[in-house]
């Protein structure tokens, strides 16, 4: 099935119901054409980081099912797949062979090995300096010891966890890896591939090791030219200033917008529309929009769409107005990577206020581009304290374990009800096609309106909506399709 311009679902493949099988149950039996895509996180043995350890390709992992449930779901929705291009487990066939055989290995240019990499540049490499260039995940130079069975140790890179070893993407091994991988995932259903990490995978002396130009775009066309044949698509995962996303879209990749999370916080923390209008006006048509992932909320991504007073303002609002958001859940104490997200369902990031969470998925269904949503703001969750607090690790306040019961009772709610036939219909309302118009005006500091026609501009949606008392009209060719007023948001 090719990608089509729906509603795409993120979810575990445990998180509705215990696995692949129940997950599909609920998406036919609860969720109905509200959702055409799935992106299925990380679905096979992992050894860490939910998944996105990735030990095996080859496999589903047997706790969630096997290919077979997963080209089940291919056959009614399209798929995005994760590929963590920048690393591998340690429990990999890789690693292991390496740690086992060390330079007799066929893995041994596989991994970036630290002390070889730095050995290039000169004499007394890295020094400081060349450590503090890097942009880091830690606050060390980022190396992991491994020690071969042969008795010698080494240096390896790896950004991320312990468990994340970095692959060397320009060795000879690992690109015969990586068209294996893509093209076996495409066998089994994948319509678009989620490069995760991406801007990390290039490595190169005297830069800082993110995104780094011309060797990034090489690397990108490398993977294009595998799947291109294979009618499949790329979606390179990057949270940085919006200025690189639009690069990526102008080399006509889809992208995230990831802007949008925190520009309609602020919008509806401080009743302004201004910002989110500007940034509408910018958006490019070929991206998935989203207000919440498995990730944190992205500050960083905001950052000159919003002024740093502004930035400063929807953080500490989100602190002020959520409900059980504390600094402390986006802290190291929670095990937190990522100093520029804070941990909190959007859901509760709005206060748990039902008419405040119905219009920001408004905005996020008139913006341009496809819809993501989240499988715990799909059925507008809440922070979820007991798992925060039994893991200790501050994103699980937003990953949920949904039972199969429990999500027939979430779709009863008003708000879930709600947002369900939102988008129903604009999966279904040729004014959302992706090579139609947008139009963003602002009648006043506190509303907005947008229109977004087709391609023949005969077919026309419209939404007027007020950021401050949370109001809104939608219209579809000039007919009333969901309204809140004043006096509604109390039934809400």
């Amino acid at each position: 099935m090719e990608i089509q311009n729906k509603a795409m679902l993120i979810t575990y493949a445990d998180s509705l119901g215990k696995n692949l099988k129940d997950v599909h149950k609920v998406l036919k039996e609860d969720i109905g054409d509200a959702i055409g895509g799935v992106h299925l996180l990380p679905f096979f043995p992992s050894t860490g980081d939910r998944g996105f350890a990735p030990s095996d390709y080859t496999r589903v992992d047997s706790a969630f099912g096997d290919w077979s449930d997963v080209e089940a779901l291919g056959e009614e929705y399209y798929l995005m797949f994760d590929f963590m291009i920048n690393h591998i487990s340690r429990e990999s066939v890789m690693y292991q062979d390496f740690k086992k055989n060390h330079d007799d290995s066929k893995y041994k240019d596989f991994f970036i090995r630290w002390e070889k990499f730095w050995a290039k540049a000169g004499e007394n490499r890295p020094t400081q300096a060349d450590v503090d260039l890097i942009y880091k995940r830690k606050d060390k130079a980022p190396t992991q010891e491994i020690t071969f069975d042969d008795g010698t140790t080494e240096n390896l890179w790896n950004t991320f966890g312990e468990e994340q070893i970095d692959i060397d993407v320009n060795s000879a091994i690992a690109k015969e890896f990586i068209k294996t991988t893509l093209e076996d995932m495409v066998k089994h259903g994948a319509n678009l591939i989620r490069l995760d990490a991406f801007a990390y995978a290039v490595k190169k002396v005297d830069t800082n090791d993110f995104f780094v130009e011309p060797e990034i775009w090489d690397t990108l066309n490398e993977v294009r030219e595998i799947l291109t044949p294979l009618k499949a698509e790329i979606l390179p995962e990057i949270h940085e200033h919006y200025s690189i996303p639009q690069k990526i879209n102008d080399h006509g990749y889809f992208t995230y917008d990831f802007a949008l999370p925190m520009t309609t916080l602020y919008t509806l923390y401080s009743g302004k529309t201004n910002q989110l209008a500007k940034w509408l006006k910018m958006s490019p048509m070929k991206q998935f929009t989203t207000l919440d992932t498995h990730d944190g909320i992205g500050v960083v991504d905001a950052r000159d769409i919003l002024t740093d007073e502004e930035i400063d303002y929807a953080s500490e609002e989100l602190y002020k107005v959520g409900a059980n958001v504390k600094k402390t859940y986006s802290s190291a104490s929670y095990n937190n990577l990522d100093i520029y997200q804070i941990n909190s369902t959007y859901y509760s990031a709005l206060g748990n206020d039902d008419a405040a969470y119905l219009l920001s998925r408004i905005f996020q269904v008139f913006a341009p581009g496809i819809p993501q949503i989240y499988y715990v703001g799909l059925l507008a969750g809440e922070n979820d304290i007991e798992l925060l607090e039994s893991s200790k690790e501050g994103r699980n306040i937003n990953r949920h374990y949904y039972s199969v019961d429990e999500v027939k009772e979430e779709v009863k709610r008003p708000v879930v009800a709600k947002l369900l036939k939102l988008l129903s219909w604009r999966n279904n309302f040729a004014a959302f096609d992706l090579d139609g118009s947008i139009e963003v005006e602002t009648p006043s500091d506190t509303t907005i309106k947008i229109t977004r026609k087709d391609k023949s501009g005969e077919n026309v949606a419209v939404l007027v909506a007020n950021a401050d008392d949370k109001t809104f009209t939608i219209t579809a060719n000039g007919e009333e399709i969901l309204a809140n007023s004043e006096a509604d948001q109390q039934q809400l």
